[in-house]
């Protein structure tokens, strides 16, 4: 998929499932008795986790979700961001200076994620294949998460703090037992001008280490979890060097790329840009813009692999036809947002109901 297309549809579908596009959770009610813990502001605390620095690490992620997704097999690992959403845990290593390993593992399958620094290795069990990327010094700062990474709840965290942060009124709920450690919980709640799905974001943090150990979204009318992701375990200690140097398997599939921003990245960058907008702010956010034409008419790029999904098969299927002044085509729910895909190739995705999507792709 070219940078572009995988750009705007990893951003229809990831600000459809959350704010910002970013994997939330919600967790159940921590067992144990809550720990008694010094008090602290709600506004020491949110600048205490933006700039903790915990050190070296590892846990074990849980995760699991009740976003009211269809069953879409095959067709979901085609989609750039699904697949964050069908893993069913995580093992997250970190040296506390810019090396990490992450595992992920779904069913009898696995995707591990190892970064040195300067070379970013993500391989895949299922099919025996890993691509390595070299990213240069140049490059290193402006390398982008991808949904793997982002199963870390500590990294989700931070970015969706920053987001939402100003258009909250937040607020210290008590304290937690979260991976046998006593944290604090954070409270995010939209102001009330604010025209979203969401209830409410919960953040337990770390009492000692200011590092987020799951993170909660509640949804309107629901008392279910969205999503779960948090650590069941995670010891602060020194970690092993080899942990952050990988070697393909025997027989692996290995293909190599080195990640730059040349003129080709900078124009599809600054097309995209062009293409899609924000409107509104905070929880309310709607990203609009407009799909590829081949993106709809399921062309397989020169040199793609394997079977290409029928995208309209998939809207009928998945989707419900609607209608309005802006035009007509396919809205897609979740319990936390959704997205409107229209006929001529618009798109506006949101943690938002229905009617704030439709009036998005009405402006100008």
């Amino acid at each position: 998929m070219d940078p572009k297309k995988k750009a705007i549809t990893a951003a229809v579908v990831g600000t459809a499932l959350g704010v910002g596009g970013l994997v939330v959770v919600a967790m159940p009610a921590s067992a144990g008795d809550a720990p008694k813990l010094p008090q602290i502001s709600a506004e020491d605390l949110v600048q205490s986790v933006m700039t903790a620095n915990p050190g070296p690490f590892d846990g074990t992620v849980s995760v699991s979700n009740d976003l009211g997704l269809p069953a879409m097999g095959a067709a979901g690992g085609a989609v750039p961001g699904m697949s964050a959403l069908n893993i069913d845990s995580a093992h997250v290593f970190s040296d506390g200076a810019g090396k990490a390993k992450i595992s992920l593992t779904n069913g009898a399958s696995q995707e591990t994620i190892v970064r040195d620094g300067t070379t970013v290795w993500d391989y895949h069990s299922s099919n025996n294949s890993a691509t390595k990327t070299t990213i240069p010094a140049d490059v290193a700062t402006k390398h982008e998460m991808g949904a793997g990474e982002m199963a870390d709840p500590a990294t989700a965290t931070k970015e969706l703090l920053a987001k939402v942060r100003e258009n909250s009124t937040v607020s210290v709920d008590g304290t937690a037992n979260v991976a046998d450690r006593p944290a604090y919980e954070l409270v995010f709640t939209p102001k009330p001008t604010e025209r979203t799905l969401l209830r409410e974001i919960r953040v337990a943090v770390d009492s000692q280490t200011r590092m987020p150990l799951r993170l909660s979204v509640l949804s309107n009318g629901t008392t279910a979890p969205a999503l779960q992701l948090a650590f069941t375990d995670v010891k602060f200690a020194p970690q092993s060097a080899g942990l952050f140097t990988f070697t393909p398997p025997q027989g692996a599939k290995v293909t190599e790329k080195t990640a730059k921003i040349d003129d080709q990245t900078k124009a599809l960058a600054d097309e995209a840009k062009q293409d899609t907008k924000l409107v509104g702010d905070g929880w309310d956010t709607v990203i609009t813009g407009k799909v590829p034409a081949d993106a709809l008419s399921g062309k397989k790029p020169a040199g793609a692999e394997g079977r290409n999904a029928d995208p309209q098969q998939l809207l009928s299927r998945f989707a419900k036809r609607v209608n309005g002044t802006w035009g007509s085509g396919y809205l897609f729910t979740t319990k936390v947002g959704g997205a409107v895909l229209t006929d001529d190739g618009r798109f506006a995705a949101g943690a938002v109901p229905e009617q704030v999507l439709y009036e998005a792709l009405g402006q100008k």
